[in-house]
């Protein structure tokens, strides 16, 4: 699908349309996706992302009804106060600390503003903090992934706040959606179903672990994560290095807690 121009809002759904902010980078593909839900006079906004002009484009959208964040990574939340303030509108997330004027989420919670149904699906892994919203409205559905689902490419388990044990069985419940639903990430382009993409990582994640597997018998249980990225995650361009290396140190956990190193 195609991917918006910065500052630009495109319609993805009947309920659900992107601002793209202009942060690109390694870690934030083109930038960071913030979402406008609604079908009446307000929004819900989700992942503000940063302030300055972005902020000042979500604010010339109208009215919002309420702030929802993915989880806790700054490319997500750093506008969200300033945000809050400026509309009016409480900020929701799982981490009470990122929370302003109301509870934090709950999962399986379902919240209803701006004419739009959303559950929250707590998917911790990529942060323990990680959250998915299903949406719906007058049928239609889709589910905003924030980082545990990308449009591009495969996601950071950030050891040691992210879980690779906690990413997989998140993983495995949206590969139990209905398929079909499309995914709104936080970065990258939508994608037209959760839950072939949710498959699709979990065959990626075992091929990985596979490998994995392989270096600590050759090189024994006290293999370090940087001689796993070395042999595994070779062909990574430098600038995300850092980033394998929090996966593999993951990777590395959860064969431990299996007993398999």
């Amino acid at each position: 699908m195609t991917h918006p121009s910065y500052g630009l809002l495109r319609q993805v759904t009947p309920f659900a349309s992107v601002l793209l902010a202009a942060n690109p980078g390694p870690m934030t593909l083109d930038g960071t996706n913030t979402w406008l839900l609604g079908s009446g006079p307000d929004r819900v906004v989700v992942d503000p992302g940063p302030g300055d002009e972005h902020l000042e484009r979500i604010l010339a959208q109208g009215p919002v009804s309420l702030v929802l964040l993915t989880h806790h990574h700054f490319d997500h939340t750093e506008s969200a106060a300033e945000l809050a303030e400026r509309a009016g509108a409480p900020v929701r997330a799982l981490d009470p600390q990122l929370c302003t004027g109301a509870a934090p989420l709950a999962d399986g919670e379902v919240v209803e503003a701006s004419g739009v149904r959303l559950t929250v699906l707590a998917t911790p892994g990529h942060t323990r903090d990680s959250v998915c919203f299903r949406a719906e409205r007058d049928g239609q559905e889709a589910v905003l992934t924030g980082d545990t689902i990308l449009g591009r490419g495969t996601t950071v388990v950030a050891h040691p706040d992210g879980h690779l044990g906690s990413y997989l069985a998140s993983l495995r419940a949206l590969a139990a959606l209905p398929a079909g639903l499309p995914a709104l990430p936080g970065h990258g382009p939508d994608l037209p179903d959760a839950v072939e993409v949710a498959n699709g990582y979990l065959a990626h994640r075992e091929q990985r672990l596979d490998q994995i597997r392989e270096v600590v018998r050759a090189r024994g249980p006290q293999v370090t994560a940087a001689e796993v990225v070395a042999v595994v995650y070779a062909d990574v361009p430098p600038e995300v290095r850092e980033a394998a290396a929090w996966s593999v140190a993951a990777q590395l956990t959860y064969l431990a807690e299996r007993g398999e190193r």
